[in-house]
């Protein structure tokens, strides 16, 4: 490679007038002796001189205003040669290395990390395989179902949810409970229009599925069967279908409609674990409030759900949800289980019927004071109140009743759940021992404030 180009010494300057030509002088860089001696002859170029330049000023370097090291402005020129091809050298042969057994720990290593690629790999492939098209390799998915049926758990929600509400309780609490007719009547617990107290409030607020407020009547309640009614004023509201608990069986699907935690509108399903369960709740004071024959049901039921609607697939309700049974020491820490229960819905009604029409509600009654429970099966009958249903029927003091309406009998709480379950006015089979023997009876119930069902403890 050559930087600029290759330059011959130059020789002695033509004069201007044709004259003799004439030394142009010393050079000042070589001493006088040098500029004495015979000229030598030059070596031939290895490269074709340049053509010639016009003569410059500069005296040692005719070309100089063109140099590119001595004037910046002038332009570089660079020249390459490619260099003469050659054979490839053969490589020397490498000496083999000696071979090194692995340490156990480092086996060990690359076994964990081999192993941990392989599980991401695994990993990354089966995810992207349940996401993508195979034979595309783009993702795919399924165009979203916006029409359902009617029938489906989706239809049935839509139909009943304007009719549930939540109900709006003083101190910021709250229960729930649903419409029962076209002209505003509520349903929902004793307890929840009492907020833990021993009375209801005069008037509360309950919250639409759509968001709007408005303010209802509490008509009254029944802390014996915790059930307790609001009004709305006006007319037109959506009410929902009430359907028959007594045909119900243990297994069938349900809906538990509601506010827990005061998370409005929610849906929980689940199935009817039992029927007739004996449930006795507490008021706040620690005293027993109410005894009931509960459907018990599976489906998630919370604080803020009491009131609501327990439903059947078909969105017909079969009870309102009332108690769960949680294994917290405090009840403001209790929740769902698994274990629900919920008044049946014929008994609810009737309850609310006579709160409607009177103001109150009595109490289906047997007429008899209870003793103690037998071991295994049968409760003692202590007190046969006269003129009861229980007298009429001829029992007596110290029978031991052993089935009440087909039921086997295994404790008080049961017996007397059985019976106010029942309208006054049914009449029941019931099965006691006397003296050794079984007998049986026909018993018409009644309804009276004035008699007592039996004694609990």
């Amino acid at each position: 490679m050559s930087y600029g180009t290759d330059r011959p010494h130059p020789g002695p300057a033509a004069q201007p007038d044709g004259g003799p030509q004439v030394p142009a002088g010393p050079d000042p860089r070589q001493p006088q002796a040098q500029s004495q001696q015979q000229p030598q002859p030059q070596a031939q170029p290895q490269q074709p001189q340049a053509q010639p330049q016009p003569q410059q000023s500069a005296w040692w370097n005719p070309d100089a205003p063109n140099d590119p090291w001595r004037n910046p402005a002038s332009r570089a020129i660079i020249e390459t040669h490619p260099a003469p091809a050659a054979p490839p050298v053969e490589p020397l042969p490498q000496r083999p290395a000696p071979v090194a057994r692995p340490g156990l720990g480092l086996v060990v290593a690359v076994s964990a990390i081999v192993s941990l690629i392989a599980g991401t790999l695994g990993a990354a492939i089966g995810i992207w395989a349940t996401r993508t098209d195979g034979s595309s390799g783009t993702i795919s998915g399924a165009s979203p179902q916006v029409e359902r049926d009617a029938d489906s758990i989706a239809g049935v929600v839509e139909g009943i949810m304007p009719s549930v509400v939540t109900v709006l309780t003083a101190g910021g609490g709250n229960g729930s409970g649903f419409i029962v007719s076209e002209d505003g009547y509520i349903l929902t617990n004793h307890h929840v229009v009492a907020a833990g107290g021993s009375s209801a409030a005069d008037e509360l607020q309950v919250l639409f599925n759509n968001g709007e407020v408005e303010t209802a009547e509490v008509v009254g309640s029944d802390p014996d069967s915790d059930v307790g009614v609001l009004k709305l004023s006006g007319d037109e509201y959506p009410a929902m279908v009430l359907a028959d608990s007594d045909q119900i069986a243990v297994g069938d699907p349900v809906l538990a409609v509601g506010a827990p935690l005061g998370l409005a509108s929610t849906v929980t399903d689940g199935i009817i674990s039992a029927i007739d369960r004996p449930v006795l709740t507490e008021n706040a004071s620690g005293e027993v409030e109410s005894v009931m024959a509960a459907i018990q049901t599976d489906a998630a039921i919370n604080p803020g759900n009491s009131g609501g609607p327990l439903t059947d697939i078909a969105g017909q309700v079969i009870g309102i949800n009332t108690a769960i049974a949680s294994t917290a020491t405090d009840a403001a820490e209790a929740g769902s289980i698994g274990i629900g229960f919920a008044i049946p819905i014929n008994q609810a009604k009737r309850i609310a019927d006579e709160i409607i029409e009177t103001g109150e509600a009595s109490q289906t009654v047997l007429g008899a004071e209870l003793g103690s429970t037998q071991l295994g099966v049968g409760v003692t009958i202590d007190t046969v109140v006269p003129d009861s249903p229980a007298d009429e029927a001829g029992l007596e003091d110290g029978d031991v009743l052993t089935s009440f309406d087909g039921k086997t009998v295994t404790d008080n709480t049961q017996l007397v759940a059985l019976v106010r379950k029942l309208a006054p006015g049914t009449t029941v089979t019931v099965v006691y021992e006397r003296d050794g023997q079984e007998n049986s009876a026909q018993v018409t119930l009644a309804a009276s404030a004035d008699l007592t069902a039996g004694t609990l403890g």
